[in-house]
């Protein structure tokens, strides 16, 4: 979708349109007073002071007819700009303005739009008209605290979004509707994958039977994915001593993201914000030789971040996550492979799952702003250049993103578009030379002397729960047949005729592996496989006196009404098949 922050022309348009509202506003609720609004990603909002009336959605229309007059009118919009003086002056009645003029530091142009009976402090552009914000659409409302601060005052939020033509607009409506049912958050309430609880604590997601066995699934693919390809797995606690997070910098760099300590019996423990420690201490264990390097250490890990509640997404971004980490400790001359092989894997899982639409980011430190890393300037440039180096070898194409890197050293993150036209971080490579450093790594090289390996830090899937956000929205909840927690459901058209036939097709399926479900309840056949429908089940088998005459069965796919009337034993293996080898199938490749 279009980002009407980004977008200048579709900036302005909704910059004028939020005004567009507000004189609405003030026509509807002479009492409003008004703070700001901003043009968002989707659109614009307002926050606005009605005193004690509170927006329902049976206001919107209203307020949109109103809009509608007030575009007709076609007022030319008019800047002036005024001194600090004047515009303290024109607004000494509005709390929520003489607060903006307040905090602009001296010396700043303030200027002020005017069209008809409306003026707004506001550094514009805006358009010339009001008549060119008519093609609109008034979204939804919510409250919203004054500054963000949960001590102010709850203003009202009511948020729009204007197009250039009714065209534009209809199908740009189109396209939020998709995102509704698109919508992770949506799709895991629906599905019964997670859910979250007020008295549990915000961002700690509840993951449910058909969730874990979606994660158990993905888990098992990608850890059988890496031991194809010689990592070993691990399992650490999520808690530890503040020691281990002062040896490895996290407590001076990454506090703030972090949960409270605990002190108990004289020591300080933490929730783990990442497992790196952990495996940095599993390597220093033992005393390793050159020849057992790469030595690739990997982790279903349980990790903690303490995220500010307005960040909060659901599964997307929470405070408790599971990560698909791994380090690699490696020779220096073992780089450019390594992280090709790791790059390699990353492609090969995508390819499993029809991604597409992805870019690499070469994620830098901010050269004016090195205090929020650690390690010196040569380390730091030395690892910047190496992974330029074989992101042009493997000749990739790539931007560059200065101020992403991680504290502890540079990486490359794989940008991947989402079905909601978001980039979403999905896997990460990062080159290393710091935690070695701070943890004193050691293996023995061919000489027999003692030096540093190199870490590469990397994800696959990222966090599980952030891939299973981004899977549920990439096939609106339609998951390939292998991963869905439910996938077969058994109808007899009778349940007393054909009930016992339905049993023994539940058992051959079950037997194989196959999570399937009996649907003989005492209604209606049509009922049955609408419902089926409805609950996103990939497979509906239908049997009834010709199925059961040639011990066969009729499949029918989600989204399908085609009917593909076959024998038990060719469906069974034929559904085996699609399972073990994790196809997609054509039906659900992209929803």
């Amino acid at each position: 979708m279009r980002n009407f922050k980004e977008d200048v022309a579709l900036n302005t348009l909704n910059h004028s349109c939020a005004h567009l509202m507000a004189q609405a506003v003030k026509h509807l609720y002479p009492q409003a007073k008004f703070w700001v609004g901003p043009v968002v990603e989707e659109g614009f909002y307002y926050d606005i002071d009605l005193g004690d009336e509170v927006i329902r959605d049976e206001d919107l229309p209203k307020i949109e007819k109103e809009m509608k007059k007030c575009a007709k009118a076609d007022k030319r919009i008019v800047r002036q700009e005024i001194t600090r003086e004047e515009a303290l002056e024109q607004f000494k009645d509005d709390e929520y303005k003489i607060d903006l003029i307040n905090r602009m530091p001296e010396g700043t142009h303030i200027s002020m739009y005017t069209q008809g009976d409306f003026t707004d402090l506001c550094r514009g552009p805006h358009t010339e008209t009001t008549k060119n914000c008519r093609y609109f659409k008034l979204i939804k409302h919510s409250g919203a605290y004054w500054k963000g601060d949960k001590n102010n005052k709850v203003l009202q939020r009511i948020y729009g979004v204007c197009l250039p033509t009714q065209e534009e607009l209809d199908s740009h409506l189109a396209d939020l509707e998709d995102a509704k049912q698109r919508d992770h958050r949506k799709l895991g309430k629906d599905m019964q994958i997670f859910m979250f609880s007020d008295i549990v604590g915000g961002g700690l997601p509840l993951w449910l039977p058909n969730g874990l066995t979606v994660r158990r699934l993905l888990s098992d693919y990608i850890m059988n994915k890496e031991l194809a390809r010689g990592y070993q797995h691990v399992l650490t606690p999520s808690v530890a001593s503040t020691k281990l997070y002062k040896i490895s910098g996290h407590l001076a760099h990454y506090k703030d993201d972090m949960f409270p300590i605990m002190s108990r019996d004289d020591d300080e423990f933490v929730l783990r914000p990442m497992n790196c420690p952990e495996h940095m201490i599993i390597y220093k264990s033992q005393l390793h030789s050159y020849r057992d390097l790469p030595i690739r250490i990997a982790e279903i890990a349980n990790d903690f971040r303490f995220e500010a509640s307005g960040a909060l997404t659901g599964i997307e971004r929470s405070r408790a996550f599971t990560q698909n980490d791994s380090h690699i400790f490696c020779t220096e001359e073992q780089i450019a492979s390594e992280i090709k092989a790791v790059t390699e894997l990353i492609l090969d899982v995508y390819k499993d799952f029809n991604l597409n639409q992805f870019e690499f980011r070469l994620s830098l430190r901010d050269k004016e702003n090195t205090e929020k890393y650690f390690g010196n300037d040569e380390l730091w440039e030395r690892s910047e250049s190496e992974l330029r180096e074989v992101l042009k070898e493997m000749n990739v194409p790539y931007y560059e993103a200065e101020g992403e890197a991680a504290f502890y050293g540079p990486k490359i993150d794989v940008q991947v578009r989402s079905a909601l036209g978001h980039d979403v971080t999905l896997s990460t490579i990062q080159l290393d030379y710091q935690l070695p450093e701070r943890f004193e790594l050691e293996y023995v090289a061919n000489g027999g002397e003692k030096k540093r390996p190199v870490v590469i830090h990397r994800a696959i899937l990222g966090s599980i729960d952030r891939f299973v956000a981004f899977l549920l929205e990439e096939t609106k909840g339609i998951l390939p047949l292998w991963l869905a927690p439910r996938q077969a459901v058994v109808i007899p058209v009778s349940p007393e005729a054909h009930g016992e036939y339905a049993k023994k097709v539940v058992e051959e399926l079950r037997k194989i592996g196959v999570r399937t479900e009996l649907d003989d309840r005492n209604e209606k056949l049509g009922y049955r496989i609408r419902e089926a429908q409805t609950n996103k089940l990939p497979i509906e088998v239908v049997v009834g006196d010709g199925e059961i005459e040639n011990n066969g069965i009729t499949l029918r796919r989600y989204g399908s009404r085609q009917e593909t009337k076959m024998s038990l034993e060719d469906f069974l293996i034929a559904i085996k098949a699609e399972i073990d080898e994790k196809r997609l199938a054509p039906e659900i490749q992209k929803a």
